[in-house]
């Protein structure tokens, strides 16, 4: 009964060790994101952030990116809240971008982008342009 016994308690203890370590890969879509730091920095008339440095990649809506950290830390360094930066480019962020795209079209007196919440290759460089002045 004994060598029962410890095989029972062995398997428990093997069991609960498996869920343990497996535990958190289910539930990966319930953690909160990490949240990034910026490094602001300026070069000419652009502003940086430490986190990607061109400005052709659209920053994803589906997983963490640079260019979502990049342009979250800048959209907030500007005044327009994306939330939290996470790199993950979703509603606060693409909400925040519209507002920044729509303040640029209104401050230039004609329509310098379209205000679709994306930031690609005409919102980078406005993007990066009016940053430099908060740095």
């Amino acid at each position: 009964m004994a060598s029962r016994s410890n095989l029972a308690m062995a398997l428990t203890a093997a069991t609960l060790i498996a869920g343990t370590v497996t535990a958190p890969a289910a539930f990966a879509g319930t953690v909160t994101a990490q949240a990034y730091t910026c490094q602001y920095s300026q070069s000419g008339v652009n502003g940086y952030a430490g986190h990607y440095r061109g400005m052709t990649v659209i920053p994803s809506s589906t997983g963490v990116s640079s260019s979502g950290i990049e342009a979250q830390c800048l959209l907030k360094k500007i005044g327009f809240d994306p939330g939290t930066i996470d790199g993950v480019f979703g509603s606060n962020s693409k909400a925040a971008t519209r507002a920044f795209q729509s303040y640029v079209n209104d401050r230039s007196g004609y329509t310098v982008m379209k205000v679709d919440g994306i930031v690609g290759s005409q919102t980078w460089p406005e993007l990066r342009y009016y940053a430099a002045m908060y740095i």
